[in-house]
């Protein structure tokens, strides 16, 4: 058992479900600001400077700057990284999933402090940088999840090609890795920084979870099933054990005398009377 599943079983209750449809919201939250009022969006930038002097929500508000600009092809992007983020929760548990997005925010702001420390020792006064800072790594950290998690998993590239996911994750870490290279050679280290620390929790997680990755499906699956007959047992030795659903006010019969019993509250009656078949149009109202 690693360190994630003794958390797990630890804190797992206070995890978040559907985590990926809240991602999403903030997504549309943030283009409803930009159209409604783009000056907000200078407000909302993970800005290091600005918050050290007192503008504490920024380290939450940056989430709303959605990854990209909004067109057809993004909301196609948006239904596409709910079905995959949906999927990681259902394959990881809500848990685990968590704590990769999670962890990714944490390291993205860390990284945000980071560079701003090196700026100001390198540069000698406090650079602003919230335009480097953005919620597109955290798409991307969800697509790099997935595509280690479901590596044959088909897509429509194009809507035309099949092709598996993985080479497609080829391609997006081919381009950091080129964009990072390009960085170093043009003395830009803070594109270097922005990559790093945005996509660490991707190396961490996988680190920390290697050991049981084959096998976290199936354990989670199993583990939904086992909870599944633990709730069917728990009805069934409550109905063993005399509790009814259904009760007639005048003879006191109840399903477990006749299961083809049908019973119906009455409408005329004063309070919460049920009846059988047999009494619910022969009984005097109660009043």
């Amino acid at each position: 058992m690693n360190f994630l599943d003794k958390m797990e079983r630890k804190y797992g209750r206070y995890a978040l479900s559907h985590l990926t449809m809240y991602i999403i919201v903030t997504y549309i939250a943030g283009y409803i600001i930009a159209l409604a009022a783009p000056i907000m969006r200078q407000y909302l930038t993970l800005e290091p400077y600005y918050i050290l002097h007192g503008q504490i929500w920024r380290l939450v508000s940056w989430i709303l700057i959605p990854p990209s600009g909004l067109d057809i092809f993004t909301i196609i992007m948006l239904f596409f990284y709910y079905s995959i983020g949906t999927s990681l929760e259902r394959a990881w548990g809500d848990f685990k999933y968590n704590v990769y997005i999670f962890s990714g925010i944490l390291m993205t702001i860390l990284g945000s402090f980071l560079l701003y420390g090196i700026e100001y020792a390198v540069k000698g006064y406090p650079a602003l940088m919230g335009t480097a800072f953005s919620t597109y790594y955290i798409s991307l950290s969800i697509f790099l999840g997935f595509a280690i998690s479901f590596p044959d998993m088909q897509v429509l590239l194009y809507f035309i090609i099949p092709i598996k996911i993985k080479w497609l994750a080829y391609l997006d870490v081919a381009l950091l890795a080129y964009s990072m290279i390009t960085s170093i050679l043009s003395g830009n280290w803070a594109g270097c920084v922005v990559i790093l620390c945005s996509l660490a929790n991707v190396l961490v997680f996988f680190l920390m979870t290697r050991k049981g990755k084959h096998n976290s499906f199936r354990q989670n699956r199993r583990r939904k099933e086992f909870k599944k007959a633990v709730s069917r047992g728990e009805a069934e030795y409550r109905n063993l054990n005399g509790i009814t659903k259904h009760k007639c006010a005048i003879c006191g019969r109840t399903e477990k005398d006749d299961p083809n019993l049908e019973f119906r509250f009455c409408s005329r009656c004063n309070g919460n009377y049920e009846y059988c078949q047999d009494h619910l149009f022969t009984h005097e109202h109660v009043k």
